[in-house]
C-alpha cells in the first residue's frame, strides 16, 4: 500500500516541482484556500497557541497573524516539493548566507560544529549551505513512516550534500563521526517538544513553562563542539536570508543549559517580530500544564 501510495503521489509533485515561480506560488495560493477556508486544517491548534502566547493581542490581530501564517505554510511546504528539482543556482539565489565566511574560518580550523535551528520561516532551504562549503552537513531527522517518501526525503538532501540520520541514532553517530577524517556540521531542529520522561529541563518559551530538547546542547557540551543558531528571516515570497549567530565556542566550558537558554531567546525575538513565520500548527506547548518531575531542572 505505501509503494501504491507513493507511485500515485510521486509524479504530482515532481509536476509542482518544475512549475515556473509566477504559477508556483499562484499554486501554492490556491492551496492556502483550500487548507484555510475549506478543510481548516489545525484551525483550532493554531489559534490556540497564538491566544496563548499572546494573550494581550486583540481577535482581530491573532486571525491577522493565523492568515499570514497559513499563507506561509503553504509557501514553505510546496518549496520543500520544489527542492526536488530546484538548481543550484537558483538555492543560492533564494536562500542567501549573510556571514558564509565564518563557516570558511572554521573550515581553516578544521573544527566541527553544532547548528541549532527552528520551524521558522525556511529550515528546508538551508541545504543551500552544504553547496558552499566544505563541511559535509548531517541533519537529524525523523523518519517518515512511509518508507518510500522517506527514501525520497533523502533523496532531494543528497541533491545537495546532506546525509541524513534519524533521532534514535543521532549520539552514536555524531559520537563515532568525531573519530573520522573529514569536516562535519550537523543540524538539529530543537524547538520540539520532548517526551515527558525524558523532560529533564524546563524553561519559559513564549512566556510558558515547557520542557525543553537537550539533545543539541548535550551533544556539544559532550564533544566540544562549536554551536551557533541559523537564525533564517523571510525576506518576501520565495526569499530568504540566514544568519550564523555564536552560541558558544567553547561548549565544554560553558555554563549548563545556556546553551539552549540563548537559542530560545533568540527564536522568541524573531517570533514577537513576524510571528506568521513560526510554526504555529504544532503542538510546542502541549506539556505546559504537566506536572514537573521533582528531579527536572526549571529555570
Amino acid at each position: 500500500m505505501q509503494l501504491i501510495i507513493y507511485k500515485l503521489v510521486y509524479p504530482f509533485l515532481w509536476f509542482i516541482s518544475k512549475l515556473p515561480w509566477r504559477l508556483f506560488y499562484a499554486f501554492s495560493t490556491g492551496i492556502f484556500f483550500l487548507i484555510y477556508y475549506i478543510f481548516r486544517y489545525r484551525r483550532k491548534t493554531v489559534t490556540q497557541n497564538l491566544e496563548l502566547v499572546f494573550p494581550n493581542k486583540t481577535f482581530q490581530e491573532i486571525k491577522k497573524i493565523r492568515k499570514e501564517f497559513y499563507q506561509h505554510m503553504c509557501d514553505m511546504f510546496l518549496e520543500m516539493i520544489k527542492s526536488i528539482s530546484i538548481s543550484n543556482e537558483q538555492m543560492k539565489e533564494r536562500f542567501k548566507v549573510t556571514n558564509i565566511e565564518k563557516l570558511h574560518e572554521l573550515e581553516t580550523k578544521g573544527e566541527n560544529i553544532m547548528i541549532l535551528m527552528a520551524h521558522y520561516a525556511s529550515y528546508e532551504w538551508a541545504n543551500v549551505i552544504d553547496i558552499q562549503t566544505n563541511f559535509q552537513a548531517v541533519g537529524v531527522y525523523k523518519k517518515i513512516g512511509n518508507k518510500y517518501f522517506d527514501r525520497l526525503v533523502h533523496r532531494i538532501r543528497a541533491r545537495f550534500g546532506s546525509r541524513l540520520i534519524g533521532t534514535k541514532d543521532a549520539m552514536k553517530v555524531i559520537t563515532e563521526d568525531q573519530s573520522k577524517e573529514g569536516l562535519y556540521m550537523y543540524g538539529l531542529i530543537s524547538d520540539q517538544s520532548p517526551k515527558l520522561y525524558k523532560a529533564t529541563f524546563w524553561n519559559d518559551f513564549m512566556g510558558i513553562k515547557v520542557p525543553v530538547f537537550l539533545g543539541a546542547e548535550v551533544l556539544s557540551k559532550r564533544l566540544g563542539l562549536n554551536t551557533y543558531y541559523l537564525q533564517v528571516e523571510k525576506i518576501k515570497r520565495g526569499y530568504y536570508q540566514a544568519t550564523f549567530v555564536t552560541l558558544t565556542e567553547d561548549s565544554k566550558n560553558c555554563e549548563d543549559y545556556s546553551i539552549v537558554k540563548n537559542y530560545l531567546r533568540l527564536l522568541e525575538n524573531q517570533i514577537h517580530n513576524k510571528p506568521q513565520y513560526y510554526l504555529w500548527s504544532h503542538k510546542r506547548w502541549k506539556h505546559r500544564n504537566a506536572p514537573i518531575p521533582e528531579e527536572a531542572t526549571v529555570d
